[in-house]
């Protein structure tokens, strides 16, 4: 049996998306976090930033992990 060979990524596959993904991924972990400290109550401290530093960490994993 010919086994068929493996399909070579295009380029924009190797090169282009993983460099869309990661502009992406950091102007959105950046952007979320400068709101989270846009309006600096009284009440709350360094939870607010750090939970949303965390939340859009995740996301960014959550949606461009596999690029």
């Amino acid at each position: 049996d010919v086994q068929p060979r493996p399909r070579r990524p295009h380029w924009f596959e190797r090169y282009g998306q993983p460099c869309v993904a990661e502009l992406l991924g950091a102007a959105l972990f950046i952007f979320i976090g400068c709101l989270s400290v846009v309006e600096q109550s009284e009440g709350t401290g360094r939870l607010q930033p750090a939970l949303a530093h965390g939340l859009a960490l995740a996301i960014v994993v959550a949606v461009l992990g596999e690029i």
